[in-house]
């Protein structure tokens, strides 16, 4: 009867080992989340995980670009083959050759057109073969996705002449960059409009929305990106003449020498400047990731 009375002392302690475990998962766990930390993350994809959260309840319907998708690793290039065809083929187009550059970082795609002249020296207007490319380029771009635009305005070195209305190179990139914005959506779109009229009688095109003000979002780089590269330029050319003074020295080469290359150097560096002038008549295109914001 005395085994029977005796209490029930429960199921028995666990190993020993159990505890050691239980502490190493918690060490790696806060190893893992310390390096987590300390890590970079990519913009572009923090903001396409961001727009996957909000678009079950934004009820608007996922980007043409990202492919019917709320988040996409794909690019514009290789998601839309009607647009990378298009896209391409304009870009081999012997009239752009070498001028207009596509690219992907992390906010989108950008389509770079350099080395032609879309506006005069000092002035914000666009040129004819400024629309002329714009208009198809946004023919593509525009009408084909609902996605957000940011359009870079830049100038070169030398500043706006002091009777023009511009008091800076910032103030001139932005009046070009929305120069292009009211290109797209007031003279395309009415040209669209009129050249699609029964289509937009049909309601199979609507023009307020492909051309949306809301859409475009003119951004003034100013000269910020050339004197980077002026300086560079400036750096190379010194560094080159510090050498020949070195030879001169040492002897190697003789004073008329050392004038004439100090003189072809000096001539390299306006032609490279010139040419780097030439690059900077420019405007960018970036087509967002996400939707229309």
């Amino acid at each position: 009867m005395a085994d029977k009375c005796k209490k029930d002392e429960g199921p028995p302690p666990p190993p020993g080992w159990l505890a050691t475990f239980s502490d190493l998962n918690s060490l790696l766990m806060t190893f893992f989340v310390m390096l987590f930390s300390m890590a970079t993350i990519s913009p572009g994809k923090f903001q396409q995980a961001a727009v996957s959260f909000r678009s079950p309840f934004s009820g608007t319907p996922p980007s043409v670009l990202t492919g019917g998708k709320s988040l996409s690793e794909e690019s514009l290039i290789t998601s839309n083959p009607g647009i990378r065809v298009e896209l391409f083929r304009l870009q081999d187009n012997p009239k752009y050759k070498g001028r207009i550059t596509i690219e992907e970082n992390d906010k989108g795609t950008i389509i770079k057109m350099q080395d032609m002249a879309f506006f005069e020296p000092g002035s914000a207007q666009l040129t004819k073969d400024a629309k002329e490319l714009l208009y198809k380029l946004g023919i593509i771009l525009i009408e084909h996705s609902n996605n957000a635009i940011e359009i870079y305005g830049f100038t070169d070195d030398r500043p706006p002449k002091e009777q023009l209305i511009y008091p800076s190179n910032w103030h001139l990139g932005a009046a070009r960059a929305a120069s292009v914005a009211k290109f797209f959506t007031e003279e395309m779109k009415k040209k669209r409009t009129l050249e699609r009229l029964a289509e937009v009688k049909a309601g199979k095109f609507d023009p307020d929305y492909y051309y949306n003000p809301e859409r475009f979002y003119p951004i003034s780089e100013g000269d910020k990106d050339i004197l980077k590269d002026i300086q560079k330029l400036k750096s190379n050319t010194e560094a080159e003449k510090m050498k020949l003074k070195e030879e001169f020295e040492k002897g190697i080469i003789d004073i008329a020498t050392l004038k004439t290359k100090e003189k072809e150097l000096d001539e390299k560096y306006k032609n490279d400047l010139d040419r780097l002038r030439h690059l900077y008549r420019r405007i960018d295109l970036l087509i967002l990731r996400q939707r229309l914001r």
